[in-house]
């Protein structure tokens, strides 16, 4: 699920110039970088596991302020100092929801799978081929370091289509006989904006 997100400046402080300090979620402080280096240049931004604890950290505290949404404003009482304070107007999150039963075709999907590649020159290209062979389109390819091995990495990858579609079916069975890891995490409707 893709999600339209509004960062609030949460705090008891009634006026910017008493916060010293911004709890946040170190993506909601990067989401919020240039307001905050207008607005409270001199605070100490200090990143947190959650917006909500964030929340709960600024009502505790005084000269305190909390980055977050509007569900956490009603949970830990606070006033919204400044709404929106989002950089980019249009800032979203994408959410996975994750359950138990196959999400059937439903006209307009996308499948997701992790993979690794051989650490040598033209794995990632060769891990990709049969999907552009096949006609499928990729929305997202990302990679990230194993957990395993240094200097290793696994590639999270979006297709356009369900894995029962021909074309995905048969990308997924030649990347299947080409990665070293290949584990798919599942077909969905394309989420609506």
């Amino acid at each position: 699920m893709v999600l339209r997100i509004h960062q609030h400046l949460l705090s008891n402080e009634t006026v910017l110039d008493r916060v010293s300090k911004v709890y946040s979620h170190a993506q909601s402080l990067a989401q919020c970088h240039e307001w905050l280096n207008r607005s409270l240049p001199l605070a100490q931004r200090v990143p947190v596991a959650s917006n909500a604890q964030a929340a709960q950290l600024a009502a505790a505290e005084a000269g305190v302020a909390a980055i977050a949404g509007q569900a956490a404003a009603e949970r830990y009482r606070l006033p919204e100092l400044a709404s929106n304070i989002e950089d980019e107007p249009n800032n979203t999150t994408r959410f996975v929801v994750l359950g138990r039963h196959d999400a059937g075709p439903s006209g307009r999907d996308k499948t997701s799978l992790i993979m690794s590649a051989h650490n040598q020159t033209g794995a990632l290209s060769q891990l990709l081929a049969p999907f552009s062979d096949a006609g499928v389109s990729m929305t997202r390819l990302e990679s990230r370091p194993a957990r395993h091995t240094l200097w290793e990495y696994v590639f999270f990858v979006d297709l356009e289509g369900h894995r029962s579609d021909a074309p995905v079916r048969t990308g997924l069975a030649e990347l299947a006989r080409r990665a070293p890891y290949l584990k798919l995490l599942g077909s969905y409707p394309v989420a609506a904006y």
